[in-house]
């Protein structure tokens, strides 16, 4: 098995050791492992997607980044339909994209805002 450095800050730290131990992991390197298998699951099944889709992204971001989530959603106006913002506790934002067109311009926006730095928290959901 390889090995390879990771750097974390302090705050997912406490939080992957602790859902270490609430899952009972053996260590952080399964924590890890098992994280990257459910990214890689998630990202096989975003991949075989295809046709014309309905489905949703929830993201959370921290209010300082409105403007980086405003514009990659300006890109993607041909499929979103609606989108609900909510402001959080914390300077947070939660924000819903409801989306409705092809499977790939879903994924493009879908990756786009999962691989933002910007962006805390990015899900899609196929309805």
């Amino acid at each position: 098995m390889s090995i390879i450095s990771i750097s974390l800050n302090e705050k997912i730290l406490k939080e992957m050791d602790r859902l270490k131990e609430d899952l009972g992991f053996s260590g952080r390197s399964e924590v890890i492992r098992a994280a990257c298998r459910a990214l890689l699951s998630e990202n096989r099944e975003r991949e075989a997607l295809s046709g014309s889709l309905n489905s949703m992204i929830v993201v959370v971001h921290d209010q300082k980044a409105e403007g980086a989530v405003t514009e990659i959603k300006h890109d993607f106006e041909d499929i979103i339909s609606t989108q609900i913002h909510n402001n959080l506790k914390g300077g947070k934002c939660l924000e819903v994209f409801i989306l409705e067109g092809k499977a790939e311009r879903i994924r493009q926006l879908a990756k786009l805002l999962q691989a933002s730095r910007k962006v805390d928290y990015a899900k899609l959901i196929i309805a």
